[in-house]
């Protein structure tokens, strides 16, 4: 790995850290009619919910950030983690993150 490799790395954690920090929080969830109009809203530990549409502002640069043009990458580095002996933890811990959000088809 290059220090420009590790630069890149520090600064793409910077960059996403400080975005969750500005984007509407909670467990994001699929509701409403998601066939036809899906609504996305966002659960908070107390129970209030909010429709992340209605705090576009907030959303919209980190919906535009993980588009599916990060995909293939970061498909790249789950199945190398996998790999590893021992497995990344981190590579881990996103993968279960992950099982519950995403459709299995």
């Amino acid at each position: 790995m290059t220090s420009s490799d590790r630069e890149a790395l520090l600064a793409v954690a910077e960059r996403l850290d400080s975005l969750a920090a500005r984007t509407t929080a909670g467990d994001w969830r699929t509701g409403g009619l998601p066939a036809s109009r899906p609504e996305v809203v966002a659960h908070f530990p107390g129970g209030g919910t909010e429709h992340v549409a209605e705090a576009r502002a907030g959303t919209a640069a980190w919906i535009t950030a993980l588009s599916p043009a990060i995909a293939g990458p970061l498909v790249s580095w789950l199945r190398a983690a996998a790999e590893g002996d021992p497995v990344d933890p981190d590579a881990a811990a996103l993968a279960h993150a992950l099982l519950s959000r995403l459709p299995h088809r």
